[in-house]
């Protein structure tokens, strides 16, 4: 097994935005899936460390992207940091025409409920969306997985997305919005 295809503990992660590509070669990407609209592409990738989402345009950029402390980004075209703590909104405009707004959450559950709640997104990755399954590594008979949704309506996408953490029966999740405003 990869060690860097190992997740981070919850406490050493953060949810970046920018206003530009990162390059690929600064993450290692698990699964990947590209989706073309008549008006914008979104590139989905599940990483050790969570995903990297990038959204552009002819003329506008945005990359959301899920780190753990200590791996190397770049500090240009940076809009925003959060830790994973509890709740956290963010929202950026990104032009005159398009606004991004993010919600992070942490939830740490009793192991019963965690146990369910893995189930049943790997269950519901395996039939819609983009998912992957990190080896078992922990002890408790269950794998991390990192499971992605983008949902296009008309103006705006939503992208949703869930990292689990078995040893430490945590879930992150994230839901972004992006509109034509």
């Amino acid at each position: 097994m990869n060690v860097a295809s190992i997740r981070p503990p919850v406490n050493l992660m953060s949810v970046h935005l920018y206003r530009r590509p990162l390059h690929p070669e600064l993450f290692e990407t698990l699964a990947y899936r590209e989706v073309r609209q008549d008006d914008y592409s979104l590139t989905v990738r599940i990483t050790p460390a969570g995903h990297v989402l990038t959204w552009q345009t002819r003329d506008t950029f945005l990359t959301e992207i899920t780190a753990a402390r200590g791996q190397p980004l770049p500090g240009r075209g940076h809009v925003w940091r959060h830790p994973f703590l509890g709740e956290q909104y963010d929202a950026f405009r990104a032009s005159p025409a398009i606004s991004y707004q993010m919600n992070a959450q942490v939830e740490v559950l009793p192991p019963d409920v965690f146990r369910e709640i893995h189930q049943e997104l790997h269950a519901d990755g395996c039939r819609r969306g983009l998912i992957h399954r990190f080896e078992e590594h922990n002890g408790t008979g269950l794998a991390p997985i990192g499971f992605i949704t983008a949902d296009a309506r008309a103006g705006c996408l939503v992208v949703n997305t869930f990292h689990t953490f078995p040893a430490e029966c945590t879930l992150l999740k994230t839901q972004t919005l992006i509109e034509r405003v």
